[in-house]
């Protein structure tokens, strides 16, 4: 018999109202209509996912400091950043191209970091992060900008095409760039909205009743 204290929740894919159930660590519960996953029972997900995005900002960094890579010609030898290489973009009148690069490489992967680090590093001392419906709401809508993973597959074909004419010597960004890919999909893995929300609530009920 289902525990009627437990709240009701809509699914995500299908929108049907159902009754949360209780559940094991690393079990989840799926929808008893469609099947998708509505949520998951892990307990040590935000810290797993404050490690992950801690290790993504020290990547993003490195990623927009230092030359993604260099080319060397009849000795002479150049290198550039992104954030130079989208100035120069912008400077050869291509600018739309220069905006998304400078908005889906360079912004919203940031945007995207520093609130998550935000939100689980004030859960993680036990505070309540003023503005978290808002900032989740915000990170669901501008998660689909985030290419970081296209920008990277775009670098590795241009090497190989320029490595015909030229000596291509891979910079520190662009290890950085692969290490920030694969610690961004770890985000995602290992993050469980429903555990800030629960937080939320949480708070939010003691406020109320308070």
């Amino acid at each position: 018999m289902p525990d009627t204290h437990l709240p009701i929740i809509a699914c995500h894919e299908c929108d049907l109202l159902q009754r949360e159930i209780l559940l094991r660590k690393g079990d989840f519960a799926t929808c008893s209509r469609c099947g998708s996953v509505l949520y998951r029972n892990l307990p040590e997900s935000l810290d797993r996912t404050l490690a992950f995005s801690l290790a993504a900002a020290v990547m993003f960094l490195l990623a927009n400091t230092f030359p993604i890579f260099g080319i060397e010609l009849q000795g002479n030898r150049m290198a550039m950043n992104l954030v130079e290489a989208v100035h120069s973009v912008w400077n050869q009148e291509m600018k739309l191209i220069a905006l998304l690069v400078l908005i889906t490489t360079v912004l919203i992967p940031a945007f995207e970091i520093i609130m998550m680090i935000y939100l689980l590093m004030s859960l993680k001392f036990q505070r309540m992060p003023p503005g978290a419906n808002l900032i989740l709401r915000m990170l669901q809508s501008v998660k689909p900008w985030g290419m970081v993973e296209i920008f990277m597959l775009g670098v590795l074909v241009s090497l190989v095409k320029l490595s015909h004419d030229f000596i291509i010597i891979p910079g520190v960004a662009i290890w950085s760039f692969g290490l920030l890919t694969v610690l961004i999909a770890a985000v995602a893995a290992s993050f469980n909205p429903r555990d800030i929300w629960i937080n939320v609530e949480r708070e939010t009920g003691r406020e109320v009743s308070g």
